[in-house]
């Protein structure tokens, strides 16, 4: 709509003498007239017939005072390229959610960049319909490069409408009294009765049908056809089909990672057990205090994050980190938690928690946590770290040896808390324990600082008290 001209202006009447030196076929004026009540009107007028208008009601852009301005903005064809990624990141692989011809509102999802480490959302810059595409679903893209154009009218998607109720029956008003029946007539003579039917020819005998027709028949009747599945991570049918999906970016770079860590790393696990009496009796005496203050429950996780910060404080070289001929101590602790989600394995980090408390670690871990779940999370927010939490417990793992998450050195392993019997001064009882493994690089670790940070993360979370007089 090239004839489109949207004027703001204080007063009404000096717009339209502006638009008497307009040449013009046909245009419509956006005015706000501000000297009276704070009302916005629309004057659809012509160039031969400026004096005649009608006037209607529309809600349109509200502007300042003292502003004048013709615009052609709101109709207008806009290309929308790849935002900038981080510095570790340099090309994405595109997932469409919306199609060439779809009607997009403002900051709806276009399409997502899946890069190594999150996918990165593409929204529409304003309400309109997309013009054209100018990559495929799965294509790689770089930064910059143009993605899909839309046509911005300013009209989002209309939203079905809710169905109406259906309006209540009228009352239903009693019904007079039947007139009286008026005299039967005379019986009319009785039609004759239909001849008898003809008796069924007997069937043949059982005898003479074979029974394998029977079976096949009936097998034939029972029969259903199976398709493969639409989504074959999800289910399997038993059409002894077999389907080829494309890896994601995320999942290649997790495979990527996990073998370098085993081709690079020499990797050596050491265990220990826990027990979770005091922990657990902790967690349940100040459970209602601590939701009540910080608005989150109290978990585990903040006592094993703490516990291992308090341990890497204790043994920096587990903190520590080869780098070619070099050692790289560093002088903090980011540690990495490991989540699931439904595109992968995810690791993002709680920053500083040499400094944090109980409080400060359970609630980054849930608003890292949210974002995992809503599949918002930014490469920052995973970038770096300096050792790794990874808790199998929640789906119930015994026992396991967790990979190195490089460039780390090391990685602590949670499990499930379990009963089981144990000896207590002399004395077997029922305790709930807890198998933990550290898995390390014993290029740079050895085995004596290696079973000392375990044995400190053990006597931290089985007493939290020691933490408080640092020994």
């Amino acid at each position: 709509m090239s004839s489109m001209l949207k004027i703001y202006s204080r007063r009404i009447p000096q717009c339209l003498k502006i638009f008497k030196h307009l040449e013009l076929g046909s245009a419509e004026i956006f005015l706000k007239h501000t000297t009276g009540l704070n009302s916005r009107t629309l004057f659809t007028l012509t160039s031969k017939s400026y004096n005649s208008f009608s006037t209607k009601s529309q809600n349109i852009y509200s502007c300042t005072e003292r502003y004048f301005q013709s615009s052609a903005a709101l109709f207008e064809v806009k290309v929308v390229k790849v935002p900038p990624f981080a510095d570790s990141v340099s090309e994405g692989d595109v997932r469409w959610e919306k199609k060439k011809g779809d009607q997009v509102a403002e900051d709806d999802v276009v399409l997502e960049i899946e890069t190594d480490k999150t996918s990165v959302p593409v929204p529409s810059p304003g309400s309109g319909t997309i013009v054209d595409t100018f990559v495929e679903d799965g294509a790689t893209v770089k930064a910059g490069q143009e993605l899909f154009s839309i046509d911005i009218t300013g009209v989002a998607p209309s939203k079905a409408a809710p169905q109406p109720t259906a309006p209540a029956p009228p009352p239903t008003v009693a019904a007079p009294p039947p007139p009286p029946a008026a005299p039967k007539p005379p019986p009319a003579a009785a039609p004759r009765p239909p001849p008898p039917p003809a008796a069924p020819k007997p069937a043949a005998p059982m005898k003479s049908i074979p029974v394998a027709a029977i079976r096949h028949a009936q097998a034939i009747e029972a029969a259903t056809v199976k398709v493969p599945p639409q989504d074959p991570t999800k289910e399997i049918t038993g059409t002894r089909s077999e389907q080829r999906v494309k890896m994601s970016r995320m999942r290649l770079k997790i495979a990527e990672r996990l073998k370098e860590a085993q081709n690079t790393n020499a990797m050596l696990t050491t265990l220990n057990e826990i027990d979770m009496s005091n922990i657990i009796e902790f967690r349940k005496s100040n459970m209602e205090a601590f939701q009540k203050k910080h608005g989150i429950k109290l978990g585990f996780m903040s006592a094993f994050v703490k516990a291992s910060a308090y341990a890497l404080q204790d043994q920096p070289v587990v903190n520590a980190v080869i780098d070619g001929n070099e050692i790289i101590y560093r002088d903090y602790v980011d540690i990495s938690v490991a989540v699931a989600t439904p595109k992968g394995l995810v690791v993002p980090i709680i920053r500083n928690v040499e400094r944090m408390s109980f409080a400060d670690i359970e609630l980054t871990i849930a608003a890292l946590g949210e974002k995992a779940k809503k599949g918002s999370l930014a490469v920052e927010d995973m970038d770096g770290g300096t050792f790794t939490v990874s808790n199998g417990g929640v789906f119930g793992s015994l026992f396991g040896t967790p990979i190195i998450n490089p460039p780390q050195s090391a990685i602590l392993g949670m499990h499930k808390t379990q009963d089981r019997p144990v000896v207590v001064n002399g004395q077997i009882v029922i305790r709930p324990m807890m198998y933990i493994a550290l898995t390390y690089d014993h290029r740079l670790i050895d085995g004596r600082e290696a079973v000392l940070f375990l044995r400190k993360i053990k006597a931290a979370v089985e007493d939290p008290r020691i933490m408080l007089a640092g020994i």
